[in-house]
């Protein structure tokens, strides 16, 4: 959606949302994303193969977690 274009993110997200993707680049397990604030979990239905944290009301950050890296992530509102 934002195609690595940060100024296209509220003003009021840029900063949690880089600190999620700080901390999802860094991840070797993805028990390192279960944070205070995060709210990690696995997603359902017919996205059962991603994980997602919160950023801020309805905005996550969705992603795969394979072998120590993630993949396929996006900054969405999936609710």
């Amino acid at each position: 959606m934002f195609q690595g274009q940060p100024k296209l993110i509220e003003a009021s997200l840029r900063r949690k949302v880089e600190n999620i993707l700080f901390t999802l680049s860094a991840a070797a397990e993805i028990e390192a994303m279960d944070l205070p604030g995060f709210h990690l979990h696995a997603l359902t239905g017919k996205q059962t193969d991603r994980w997602s944290v919160r950023a801020d009301k309805n905005w996550r950050i969705t992603f795969r977690f394979e072998d120590g890296h993630a993949y396929d992530v996006d900054f969405e509102d999936y609710h």
